[in-house]
Order: C-alpha cells, then structure tokens, then sequence
C-alpha cells in the first residue's frame, strides 16, 4: 500500500493505534514509512514511552516538566537499558539463541499474593519455587520476612499495579549471577538497614522506591538503577566497584552522604562489566544533549555575565589621603624662575630614548581579551585530563537529582567515579572527594548548598568541567590538603562565599572557567595553596577578582579580571603568586594590592581603567613589577604607601570559614617543596619596580609614601595628569634608575622634605611644569632633564642633594634652580640654553648661602638655528638591547647602561674639560 493513497494525517491517525512491535515491523517497509512512523515523536512514541510502568518520564527527576529530544529514542534506550541483566549467555543453558526472555520457551511466570486462583502467600515461598530466569510478579501488598533472604538462583520480581502498591520488608542477599527488581517500594526489615546487597552478582532496579533503607554493592558485583527514589535517609553503598550505573534517579533527606564510593575498583570482573561499559558508551550523543540543557539553564546570568561595554569610569574611586607636596606653590613663583621669553627656542632632540619601545600605551579593548577555550581544545592539549575523562569509571550517576540532605556523593580511599548532568541541590554539600579518590565532573548543576558545594582533600584527583555551581553558602570548591584537581570551562558565579578556595597545600589546574558574581574573591588562595589558574575570565565579584593571602602561591596567567568591587588581585600577608600576562581592568577599586607583606612576581600584565589605582603598594610588601602596563587608571599609577591597612588579609578575600563543618580550624604550617615555578625567581630584599609603562593615569604616575626602600628602575612615566613621580615620604633610600619620566601634566619628578631619594641615569622629558623640584636628601646624577615647561632641575628648603653630571635644557626659566638653605654640590652639570638672544644665567643660586657648592658646571649657547641632538652618550635612560631583552632577563640591580663621567667643550669664560656634550646634525 503506498503511503500517498491518504493524506499524511489520516495516516497518523490510523498508526496512532498500532501496538510497539506493529510499529517496528511498519518501519522496515520502506523508506517513506519508516518516516511517517518517526514523525510520530509527539504522539504515538510519547504515549508509549509514559505508559511504560517499568520507567519513568525521560527527563524524571531533574526536568519532568521538559520534553525529550526524541520521545522514540527516550524508549529504545530504556529497551536497551532494560535487557541488560538478561546478556548473561553462559547461564542460559536451554539454547544458544535464548538471550531474550522473549524467546525462552520455558520461562514461568509466578504470582505471590492475594490473588483469585491460587498462588503463593509469602515472598521466601515464590522464591522457593521459582527456577532460573523466571518471573515473579507480586500482587498488592505488603510483605515482610523476618530473616535474610538469599536469591539464589536469577530472578525477576515485578510489582504488579502502581508504584506503592507493593511494599517490601525484606533483607536481600544476592548469591546469583544477576537478577531484576522492578516497581517495588524498599523499607527496612527489622533486623537490618540494608535491604540489597550483592558482592560478585549484577542487580538491576528499575523504578524502585527506597525508604529509609541501604543499599550495598561490593565489587566485583554490579548495579544497574534506573528512575529509582532513596527517599527519608536511604543511601547507595559502593565499595571496590569496577562499574556500576546509577541512571535518572532521585536522593532526599538523608542524614548522611546519599551515594559513598569506597576503595580501588577491584581486578575482578563479573559478566555483567563489559555489558554495562557498552551501554554507557551509547549514553554519548544523549549526555550532550543534557549539556545544551545544563548550559542553557541560567542563561540570563551567562549573558549578564559576558555582556561588557567599554564605557567611561564615573563616580568616586578609592580614597587616598592626599599629604602630599605643596604643589601650588611650586608654581607661585615661577614667573620670577622665568626668562620672561614667550618663544620656546630651540629643542633637543630626546625621541631615540632606551625606551622609545613603551611610549605607545593605548587602552585594549574587548577584542584583545584572550577566548575561553572549549572543553574538546582542552582536552586536546591536556593528555591528563584526556586520560581521567577516559579511564575513570567506577560508579556512574548520570541525570539524577540529589537535593535537601546533608550530602550527595562521597568518595574515599581510592574510590572511582563519574557524575554527569545531575543536579545537586540544597544539600549541605554536593561532592566530597578525599584519600586519593578520582572522579571526573561532567555538566552537573551545583547549586544551594549551606557549606561548599565541591570538596577535594588528600590527595584527590579529578577533573571537573562544564559544570553549573552556583549560589553556594561558601566556595564553590574547596580544594586542599594535596588535592589536585583539574577544573576546566566551569560556570562558578554568585556564591555567597568565594568562588574557588584553594589552601593547605592544595593545587589544581584552573582554566577556562567563568568565575563571575561571587560576594568574595573569585579565587582564593592561602596556607600555602599553589594551582595554576590560567586563561579564566573572573569578573563582576564583590570582592577582590583573585586573592592571595596566608603564604598563598600560585601560577596566575592569562586570565581577564575585570569589573570587580575590590582589587582585580589582592596579594596580602606572605602571598607569593606569580601574576603574568593578565587582564586587570574596569575595576571599581585598585587593579593590583600588594599589603602588608605580600610578595609576588607581577609581570606583563595589562591593568587599566580601573577606578582607583593601576597598582597600590604597602611599604611592608615586596613584590616584584615587572613589564606590566599601567595605563589609563582613575587615580595613581602606582601607589607605594606605608599606612597600615584598614582591612586585615581576610576581609581583603573575605571572611571565609576554611573549616567545611563550619568551626575554626587550626592550621598546620606543612609547606611544600619549592615548586619548579618559582624556583627561578631571582630573590629580591627591596621592593623592584623595572620596566613597566605608567601613562595616561589621572593622578600621579609613581605616587610613593614609603617607610621601606624602594627600586624603581628602567619604566616609562609618561602623559599622567599629575606629577610622573611624586615622593612624598621616603624614611630609607627610594632609588630612581633609568627611567624615563615624559610629557606628564605636572613635575617630572616631586621629592618631598625629608626624603631619601636618588635619581640616576633618568630621562626627565617634556613635562608640563619643571623637569626634578627636590626638596629632600640624596643624589641627582647623571639626568638628562631636556624639554620641561618651568625649571630643569629645582632644589629647595633645606635640601641636602649633589647635583652632579646632569645634561639639562629648558624652554621656559632657568636651567638649574637652587634656593634658601640648600646643601651640597652642584658640580659637572652641563647646561643648555635654549636661546641664544638671553643673557641671563641659566643657573639660579642663593648667593648667601654658603652650605651649597656651585662648580664646574658648563654653558652651552646655540650659535645658529641648526637642529641639536644628544649625543655621546644619547639620550637616556639607556636600555641594553630594547627589542630583544624582556624584563625577567633584564639584572636585578640595574636594568640600563649607566655612563662614564661627561666634560664639555664650552663657550669661552666657562671651565674646558675637552670633551663633546652635544653635536649639530
């Protein structure tokens, strides 16, 4: 009959009718009806699957209310499921062909019961009679034996009627090779909690009710549960298992862990082991489809999320205490400093500077954010998190739910297994995994859980991916005590704690994860906790992005942290993190906080846009910045401050409670041998600031209110608002090498009374007010200060400073400035005079003050309209080999070329040391 001879819907209609194995043989007709009877997804195939009393909705428990992809696929994988405890061939020993009950001809079929017509009374007599592989179907009723109960031949016992009409008291102990429970409620007998158990059998339960009950299965005995409850404390227990299935089903209300994995899957194998492992393998195409669903769920906060538009700062940002220098007065008697010439004469040429190469600092955007990778190009990178998501089986629970309990899953001592797509929810905690147990995590939804929603202790192993933990009462995963875990492409947002704690010597792999919204740090580390945490994007917390705190490490790469509350990185109280290659930016406090005696290596990072400083610094620290670029922050640049902090450690991170019941706990000081990671990091006992860019900050570029020395060496300080670098307290020495400090908005170089400062080897170029105005105690050396708009060099109040072998040319004012009760030398000085129509000297000086000497200091005046240049040596600061040296490889103790001493040949009244200064082009 041709399928055309009726319309398409009469013939659906007619089909609608036809029982499931009619609709099989329709299908191998031919082509086009085997596509009308697919097209009955919607109808026939659904009615079908939901009349099914051996199972359940497919989508039961976690989404009744959510259609299957395909209704018809949803049934023959429960046909499949199904017929598994059947496959063992070598017991069926009536015929070869007999691996179906559907072809076995002496298959019986025994009732127990109050029933019309006979039939047994009592569970243990049904079972008494049965042979192998018969049937027993049970009558509604309750029924109870008083002892164990052992099944020893293979047995299927069915419920007859509803789920709940059939109510077993009993205690199973299964010495066959395999048996079925179908549609049967579990209570507890009176002599023992554990109603099933099984040590070398395979057990399949199918839309079973568990109460209060425990069931047991030891290896190398198997289980198979499919649309089963454990409802009022039951549990699962699963010790040494090779595999073992739990599929769609539900765990409430227990008082303790609702599935425990215990002990090394044993070398044994039972039949049923290799059955099971193919089964789980067609599971494959429908677990991602429950990805798309695990994914899709909560996308108003993936979008909310990744959402990001670059837009202005606006508002108040951090509030620092502003005691600096009385920078108005600087400018009060300028005019009197001044020439009283408006043209600007001519220049020197300053552009073929060492380090030309940072001056180009413009903000990225979006588009420079490196991609999250997906979990396959993970995976194809990573042999080890190839090799646990292939090799670890163990116990298998996939799409079930776990709710309102103390716990979900426990695996210890050495313990293997898989979660996937299954949802945890308002449990005390979702998955414990210590001594040394593996497990692999796949698109599970975590979420409400009063302490931390994923423990990993002892020396567990994982890998953990795809995953939804969300709104947790503390982390959403606590790593320690040696656990070593791989977390991969994780959405871990709006915990109500930090989003992952690592500490106590834990480590892990954490990368590619979206770690957003969390009312602490995104991630936490101390006591020694050292993971990698690599090309995540953390943004949008209420604390800081990443906290380091408590002797905390860790390899901090790649990441984008961006619009957090607090600082994108806050290192604290022995933190010793290496900080490289990141994206802090958009924060709506500090980039970077080094407190009080945090440690680091920060280098290559991009930090901009924050909304108060690019990097704050407290004196006690000492880290180690490095060829960062500080750009385009609301406040300073840099920050060094040597006030104690407002905030201890924890409030920095959080207040988190470490301890997963909730006391305090007391930490052993158990530190790890130094990790190959750190263990090239040259040691520093000052503070190191070498070969950054800070530019375009709207305050000061270097801002530095220190009590501890500091190195600031070999940076570019260009186009700031305020000051390029403003020392306003300074106890010990501050030193400023090879820098180049251009074009800011205010002085080059501040240095306040009482401060201890030198400046060596420096290019101060083109600022907007004078080039150095020091009023404090060291040394000007060896500066090329060319191109400001007041006084080169100006020394005051009771300065204490040797000005000497400094090349200095201004446009406006005098070249060096030194007035009321200076002391020391300014010697050797070359200076030049921008006009050569001006007849004042280009050095100012007090002439009653006799503590200040003046000598050998040259002039030099342009004889025509020539272009001047720097030359011999050229324009500092002086880098080694800009284009190829990167700032690891640069010497800790001085990262430019410092030059020989510098005579001039001079105009004639002036002292001739015979040597050349400048050259005509």
């Amino acid at each position: 009959m041709e399928v055309g001879s009726l319309p398409v819907e009469l013939w659906r209609l007619i089909l609608a009718y036809l029982p499931l194995p009619d609709l099989g043989r329709c299908c191998l007709v031919c082509r086009a009806w085997r596509e009308l009877i697919l097209s009955l997804d919607s109808t026939r195939w659904r009615q079908l699957c939901l009349g099914c009393r051996e199972c359940r909705h497919p989508n039961w428990p976690r989404r009744p209310h959510l259609p299957p992809v395909s209704w018809r696929e949803a049934l023959r994988q429960h046909a499949l499921a199904s017929r598994t405890w059947t496959q063992n061939g070598s017991d069926l020993h009536s015929s070869a062909c007999l691996h179906l009950f559907r072809r076995r001809k002496d298959r019986r079929v025994w009732h127990a019961g109050t029933i019309a017509g006979g039939g047994y009374e009592t569970l243990r007599g049904v079972l008494a009679a049965a042979g192998p592989y018969d049937k027993v179907v049970l009558h509604a009723g309750v029924y109870e034996e008083q002892v164990e109960v052992s099944l020893k031949v293979p047995v299927e016992i069915v419920g007859l009627g509803k789920l709940g009409d059939v109510s077993l008291l009993v205690s199973f102990d299964q010495q066959c090779p395999t048996a079925r429970l179908c549609n049967l409620v579990f209570m507890p007998a009176w002599f023992s909690p554990v109603v099933y158990k099984t040590s070398s059998g395979h057990v399949q339960l199918d839309n079973c009710n568990f109460e209060g009950c425990q069931l047991h299965i030891r290896g190398p005995g198997t289980c198979q549960a499919r649309f089963c409850s454990f409802a009022q404390g039951s549990s699962a227990h699963f010790l040494g298992v090779a595999i073992s299935l739990m599929d769609s089903c539900e765990f409430s209300g227990g008082d303790s862990a609702s599935v425990t994995v215990e002990g090394a899957p044993v070398s044994e194998r039972n039949w049923a082991f290799k059955h099971l492992v193919a089964l789980v393998k067609t599971f494959t195409m429908m677990t991602s489809n429950g990805s798309t669903e695990i994914s899709n769920q909560g996308g108003k906060d993936s979008v909310g999320a990744g959402s990001h538009v670059n837009t202005p700062l606006e508002g108040d940002g951090t509030v620092i205490e502003e005691d600096g220098m009385e920078t108005s007065s600087e400018s009060s008697d300028e005019d009197d400093e001044q020439d009283g010439e408006k043209g600007t004469g001519l220049k020197l040429s300053y552009d073929q500077h060492g380090l030309a190469h940072l001056s180009k600092a413009d903000t990225p955007d979006s588009s420079a954010f490196p991609a999250l990778l997906s979990l396959s190009a993970e995976l194809q990178r990573d042999a080890e998190a190839r090799d646990l998501a292939a090799l670890v089986q163990g116990c298998l629970l996939r799409r079930c739910l776990l709710r309102d309990g103390k716990g979900g899953v426990h695996l210890c001592n050495h313990g293997q297994a898989r979660l996937e797509a299954n949802v945890f929810r308002g449990l005390n905690y979702a998955v414990r995994c210590i001594q040394n147990a593996k497990m692999v995590m796949l698109r599970n939804e975590v979420c409400g859980c009063k302490a931390s929603g994923v423990f990993l202790r002892l020396s567990a192993q994982g890998l953990i991916a795809e995953n939804n933990i969300h709104s947790n009462g503390e982390a959403g995963l606590d790593i320690r005590k040696g656990a070593n875990p791989i977390i991969l492409c994780n959405r871990i947002h709006s915990g109500l704690r930090s989003g992952i704690v690592v500490l106590g010597n834990g480590r892990g792999s954490i990368r590619s994860n979206q770690i957003y919204g969390n009312k602490e740090a995104g991630v936490y580390i101390l006591f020694n906790g050292n993971p990698v945490v690599s090309g995540n994007h953390i943004f949008q917390g209420l604390a800081a992005g990443i906290a380091v705190n408590e002797n905390g490490r860790g390899l901090i790469t790649e990441n984008v942290i961006r619009q957090n509350q607090w600082g994108g990185a806050d290192i604290r109280r022995g933190g010793d993190p290496v900080l490289r290659n990141n994206f802090i930016c958009y924060g709506y406090s500090d980039g970077v906080v080094v407190g009080e005696r945090g440690r680091g290596l920060i280098e290559g990072n991009h930090i901009y846009g924050n909304r108060g400083c690019g990097v704050w610094v407290m004196s006690s620290s000492l880290p180690q910045l490095i060829g960062n670029h500080i750009t385009h922050n609301r406040i300073y640049g840099l920050a060094v401050f040597c006030r104690k902090d407002t905030e201890s450690a924890r409030d920095r991170g959080g207040p988190e409670n470490f301890n997963e019941e909730g006391e305090l706990m007391a930490w052993e000081s158990d530190i790890d041998s130094e990790d190959e990671r750190f263990s090239s990091r040259r040691p520093i006992t000052v503070a190191l600031v070498e070969n950054n860019c800070i530019s375009h900050n709207r305050a000061v570029g270097v801002y530095v209110k220190s009590s501890e020395p500091l190195n600031v060496v070999a940076n570019m300080v260009n186009s700031n608002r305020g000051d390029g670098v403003s020392v306003i307290q300074s106890a010990q020495l501050t030193r400023l090498v090879g820098n180049c400090v251009l074009c800011n908005g205010w002085t080059g170089v501040a240095v306040d009374r009482e401060c201890r400062v030198e400046l060596r080897g420096n290019g101060v170029y083109g600022n907007n007010c004078h080039g150095v105005c020091f009023r404090g105690d060291g040394l000007i050396v060896e500066n090329d200060v060319v191109g400001n708009n007041a006084v080169g060099i100006r020394v005051m109040d009771n300065a204490d400073v040797k000005v000497l072998r400094n090349r200095v040319q201004v446009l406006r004012g005098y070249g060096i400035s030194v007035k009321e009760r200076v002391r020391g030398v300014v010697q050797e000085n070359l200076v030049y005079q921008s006009h050569s129509a001006s007849t004042k000297n280009p050095i100012r000086t007090n002439k009653q003050n006799l503590e200040c000497v003046v000598l050998n200091n040259s002039l030099l005046t342009p004889r025509s309209q020539a272009l001047w240049t720097l030359d011999n040596p050229p324009p500092r600061p002086h880098n080694s080999n800009p284009s190829s040296v990167t700032p690891s490889t640069l010497p800790a103790h001085l990262a430019i070329t410092m030059t020989n001493r510098i005579t001039a040949s001079v105009e004639s009244g002036c002292h001739n040391n015979g040597s050349i200064f400048c050259s005509i082009l």
